[in-house]
């Protein structure tokens, strides 16, 4: 398959150690059974760019690695899936790594160790990365504290100024200064997909077509904010509407916000509208959901619009106040 676009993803990368189904932690020293344990790459760039390959683009991904084992797994987990790692070692931190027991309903605790994400700084990017690109990825915004504010946004014009298409998301909402950070960043910003708490903490309010349209307003394109089985809410140019998921088996909720937003640059790539993309995004999303950890849903693009034709759509919806 001709590869729908050249992307280079800037941000988090995480591996993480995965078990399910857990209900509770054994007491004492014992221990219980349990059916899976597993280890995969995840995160917002790397988890986002291991989908990305699976749907056929030529993805590249750009974070901070330690100088150790989890590290050494990290690229060779993205080399193995067709992703091209450019990841920096950073010296007396380890890499990013997660433990998460996944609840029988799907959801997902977590202990997290953000290490060497928080060591990623603008030299780290190498300026190859940034050229002849249809799409760069920002993942982690708040999250990246040697890249947010005053270097990211130098770095996003440089983007812009070589004909990129750029998005964005968060991972979760790691610092207070959102407000000036959101005012400098999100004008170099195309697409911006935020989950639901973070667009409604971002723009301190609960009413989540508001949140989308605060965004909106900041400086981003346009918005997409991801409401989990309530699908999503979209606002551009046109105003704000939404759109609903789809139904699937709920195995494990990790990586599902990272399928969506490499089934929406898929959808943008090949030329669909924003609706539509947003539509393939949900499907990437549902069939991550039912898979355990962030990357083994999406085995191919062909795969996958299959799903999306035989899916039956939910009857959970979103509606403007």
């Amino acid at each position: 398959m001709k590869p729908v676009g050249r992307i280079t993803l800037i941000g988090i990368c995480v591996v993480d150690v995965l078990a399910r189904p857990v209900e509770a932690l054994p007491s004492g020293q014992g221990s219980d059974p349990l059916d899976q344990i597993k280890v995969t790459v995840a995160g917002t760039a790397a988890g986002t760019a291991i989908d990305l390959a699976h749907l056929g683009a030529d993805a590249t991904v750009v974070g901070a690695i330690g100088s150790d084992l989890l590290g050494d797994i990290m690229i060779e987990s993205l080399r193995r899936e067709g992703v091209d790692p450019r990841l920096t070692r950073k010296a007396g931190v380890q890499t990013s790594a997660t433990i998460l027991p996944i609840h029988p309903d799907g959801s997902r605790p977590a202990w997290h160790v953000a290490a060497a994400n928080r060591e990623l700084v603008s030299d780290d990017v190498p300026p190859d990365v940034l050229k002849g690109r249809d799409v760069v990825h920002y993942g982690g915004l708040t999250a990246l504290p040697g890249l947010d504010g005053a270097p990211g946004v130098a770095l996003l014009r440089t983007v812009r100024q070589n004909g990129a298409f750029i998005t964005a998301d968060c991972l979760g909402i790691k610092r207070r200064d959102t407000a000036e950070l959101l005012e400098s960043m999100l004008p170099e910003v195309d697409l911006f997909m935020p989950n639901r708490g973070e667009a409604t903490t971002l723009a301190n309010t609960d009413d989540v077509f508001a949140a989308a349209r605060t965004l909106r307003e900041m400086g981003a394109g346009s918005v997409l904010v991801t409401c989990d089985s309530a699908g999503c809410v979209i606002s551009d140019k046109d105003g704000e509407r939404s759109r609903p998921a789809f139904v699937a088996p709920v195995v494990d909720s990790t990586g599902c916000g990272d399928a969506f937003s490499a089934g929406v640059i898929v959808g943008i790539q090949e030329g669909k509208s924003l609706d539509d993309a947003v539509t393939f995004g949900l499907a990437c999303a549902a069939v991550t959901l039912g898979q355990l950890g962030s990357v083994d849903g999406i085995r191919s693009h062909e795969a996958t619009v299959k799903w999306m034709h035989e899916a039956e759509i939910s009857s959970e919806s979103l509606e403007m106040a």
